[in-house]
């Protein structure tokens, strides 16, 4: 019985259902759990496989896995300019937190591990450019309704005691959109979120899917595929801009013009006109619609950027203090930068604190892990870029600069959800197609030996 139902599955299907099935993951509030979920039969596959390659630098990453499991005893002490921990909130935050980082983990081996017969290097990036169609369809419900909201049906399911903690509440609000004032006009602006928690997430997701879109629809593709990956990537631009997210805007100009570094220093002539081509017609876009009345009205509002620094600055002030494990998470910043006498007080119970480590990836490595836990990350990430930098496939590209965008994108963007498994996911696909690269270097060897 059990295998005749394990033949009904197709291969390579934990990650399909991860990609394909995410906006139903979504609505049932199950995103934080669901990599888990679908971990374990990933994980009894590679138990299976027996053996199985790791990528290059998988020793520091090993490092910052168990940096992350230790750093947990730290929870309860209190970090400089800080108020205290309290609650169970913040230890099951951490297991979350390092749940998504072990999970992340399995499926970039279980990428890895799968054979091209089962699921080929081009499968998995065409389901990528899937999810990033998800993600353009999201940012058009965001901005069309954007004050559609619902409770996740898993709320429901929960003990009341984990169903009332802060952190789950706000795990289990199903919104499509953050409408925020951060155009200075005290009327808030709509920007689109779905189908992820915050606009923030949204932005780097789409810049990182975007790339897997272009790579694997537009140029990879075919016929009518490729149609559709270019109609895609053009829609992609309304809800780009009214995102209102500037560090998505820098994201695909860097990503842009690595692409065409990359192309110009191989001679594809050919393709770089065509991105030329497309950057040219975005600027016309830009000049002759009200997108670009409101891109350049971003540009003048950086309404964020104190608070930024302020938390950056702390932030550092806390790795210094806990250089080597940091404090297990995030923490509540006591006041602002203006004043200490903002935030939660005996007078106002309610009143919320700017988080700790909520303003980018680094940020949150130097308070939760320390100097040691965000240097760790950042030479893992340089380690596969480096090694892969002669890989001038469409794959050995696209995974290159999706992965010096989180290098890019940790200064201002969380990097412990959905963005870190894509990431983790194209370090798989480089290490497999480099594998590919080098069996068919070897087999022209071959043949031409053969033919001597």
């Amino acid at each position: 019985m059990v295998n005749r139902w394990r033949t009904r599955l197709p291969a390579g299907w934990p990650l399909m259902m991860l990609l394909v099935l995410y906006p139903l993951w979504w609505a049932l509030g199950l995103t934080v759990f669901i990599y888990p979920l679908l971990a374990v039969p990933m994980a009894f596959h590679l138990y299976r496989r027996r053996s199985v390659q790791v990528p290059p630098g998988f020793g520091l990453w090993l490092l910052l896995l168990g940096l992350v499991l230790f750093s947990v005893l730290m929870l309860d002490e209190v970090a400089p300019n800080t108020l205290p921990t309290s609650g169970t909130g913040r230890y099951l935050a951490a297991g979350i937190r390092f749940g998504q980082y072990l999970s992340f983990t399995v499926i970039m081996l279980y990428v890895i591990s799968l054979r091209e017969w089962e699921m080929s290097r081009a499968r998995i990036v065409r389901l990528l450019g899937v999810m990033c169609l998800v993600t353009v369809i999201g940012g058009y419900v965001g901005m069309l309704a954007p004050t559609l909201s619902f409770q996740a049906p898993l709320s429901h399911l929960l003990p009341g005691a984990i169903a009332s903690d802060p952190f789950v509440q706000q795990l289990m609000s199903v919104d499509v959109a953050q409408v925020q004032d951060v155009l200075g006009d005290s009327v808030g602006q709509p920007r689109p979120s779905a189908p992820f928690e915050y606009t923030n997430f949204w932005g780097e997701n789409v810049c990182l899917l975007l790339v897997w879109l272009v790579a694997g629809w537009a140029v990879m593709g075919r016929g009518a595929l490729r149609v559709t990956g270019v109609v895609v990537a053009l829609l992609a631009i309304v809800p780009v801009v009214y995102s209102l997210n500037r560090g998505l805007w820098v994201g695909l100009g860097l990503a842009v013009a690595y692409v065409a570094v990359r192309l110009a220093a191989r001679g594809r002539f050919a393709t770089l006109a065509g991105i030329t081509t497309g950057v040219l017609l975005l600027s016309v876009l830009l000049v002759v619609t009200p997108l670009g009345g409101l891109f350049n009205e971003r540009l003048d509002n950086g309404h964020s950027d104190e608070i930024r620094e302020t938390l950056s600055a702390a932030a550092v002030e806390a790795a210094v203090s806990s250089p080597v494990i940091g404090y297990g998470g995030n923490r509540a910043l006591i006041g602002s930068g203006r004043s200490i006498a903002i935030g939660k007080s005996a007078e106002c119970p309610q009143c919320g604190n700017r988080e700790l480590g909520s303003n980018g990836a680094l940020w949150h490595l130097l308070v939760s892990q320390g100097f040691a836990g965000a240097l760790l990350y950042n030479l893992f990430l340089l380690t596969i870029v480096w090694r892969y930098r002669h890989d001038d496939s469409a794959i050995g590209i696209a995974g290159s600069a999706v992965l010096l965008l989180m290098l890019f994108f940790q200064t201002a963007y969380g990097a412990y959800d959905s963005a870190l498994a894509y990431a983790l996911i194209s370090v798989g696909l480089l290490v497999r197609n480099d594998v590919h690269r080098r069996q068919e270097a070897a087999r022209r060897v071959a043949g031409v030996e053969v033919a001597r």
